[in-house]
């Protein structure tokens, strides 16, 4: 928990729920650290219980790790009812959960996008499910939907065509979602990353050719986990209070509209 007075703490008194959260370098670890430092209490999922807790321990005994499998929409109904015992409310949901395969269009089996499609888009309708019932009955709430560069100029640095079919259909959940649920208080925006150095995306490509690549952006680096986070807490935050169904690219220009 942050020291700064609670007028500079943007969540003070949230609750937060963040998927995809336990990796040590990671966008939702990073955002579970940065939302604790602006007041918010954070639920911290992941697929093993233990690796959640674990993460949720590292950013201060205020905080809780859950362990769900985001395609499962009974773990993630005994999830989002777990965070309510113990927060009371649930204000931001962070759909974060995801993974990646580099494919080529033909060598995507129906079980590799089965896979992929079922954690980065199935995962963020069944958890934005879940969380809207506590958001309708408070009045308010704040859903990020995490997305990706890849989903706008059809592929990246990594994943294959399965993984840019998922995380667009994340951009227009995310918009419907917008539309429905505004009239409720509920706001719905995304975030579409560029290259960030995480865990995630080590996996494509080494870390010195990630570097030679940031360099050839306008902002001449890439991104970190950090940047991501600082996205999602002014979508997360009062900050935002007018913006809904937008999509916030964050890619040091790597890619313009």
């Amino acid at each position: 928990m942050s020291d700064a007075p609670h007028h500079l703490q943007l969540l003070h008194g949230r609750v937060a729920l963040i998927t995809g959260a336990s990796r040590a370098r990671g966008i939702g670890l990073a955002t579970a650290r940065l939302f604790a430092q602006h007041g918010a209490r954070v639920a911290l999922l992941d697929l093993d219980q233990a690796e959640a807790m674990q993460a949720a321990r590292s950013i201060g005994d205020a905080h809780v790790g859950v362990g769900c499998d985001v395609r499962d929409p009974q773990a993630c109904a005994a999830a989002v009812a777990q965070v309510l015992q113990w927060g009371g409310r649930i204000d931001v949901l962070v759909n974060n959960a995801a993974i990646t395969q580099k494919r080529g269009v033909l060598d995507v089996s129906a079980e590799d996008f089965e896979q992929v499609v079922a954690i980065a888009l199935h995962g963020t309708f069944q958890m934005s499910q879940c969380v809207i019932p506590a958001m309708t009955a408070q009045g308010s709430g704040s859903i990020v939907c995490i997305s990706s560069m890849s989903a706008q100029q059809g592929g990246g640095v990594f994943g294959g065509s399965h993984y840019c079919a998922a995380k667009a259909g994340v951009l227009g959940f995310m918009r419907a979602l917008a539309k429905e649920m505004g009239p409720m208080g509920i706001r719905a925006n995304a975030i579409t990353p560029g290259l960030i150095m995480t865990d995630f995306s080590r996996g494509a490509n080494s870390d010195e050719n990630k570097h030679a690549l940031g360099k050839t952006f306008p902002l001449g680096r890439v991104g970190r986990p950090e940047d991501i986070a600082n996205a999602c807490l002014y979508l997360a935050s009062d900050l935002s209070s007018f913006v809904t169904g937008a999509t916030l690219d964050v890619n040091g220009g790597a890619y313009m509209r």
